[in-house]
């Protein structure tokens, strides 16, 4: 019997796009309520994923994709951070 490992997908809250999970950045919400990125993909909270581009950022702050997978509104400053973290993923 042939049998095929199943690759796990997931769903850019910015741009829509199912991607493979390791193609992908995990946005978290942590049990403190604090929002931080989970390169691993392994930190325990509610996650979220968005592409590895600053567009797709953009796209999920202006569609409130954030928010709606986390049921919670996010602040600006929380949105100023992802971005600046978001720069460091993207010149590696």
């Amino acid at each position: 019997m042939n049998s095929k490992k199943k690759i796990p997908m997931r769903k850019c809250v910015g741009c829509g796009e199912m991607k493979m999970k390791k193609e992908l950045l995990r946005v978290l919400r942590t049990e403190d309520e604090e929002i931080i990125l989970d390169a691993t993909g392994r930190k325990n909270g509610r996650g979220a994923y968005l592409c590895f581009s600053r567009e797709c950022l953009e796209k999920a702050v202006k569609n409130k994709g954030l928010e709606r997978s986390f049921k919670q509104a996010i602040p600006k400053d929380v949105y100023e951070r992802l971005e600046k973290e978001m720069e460091q993923f993207e010149t590696e």
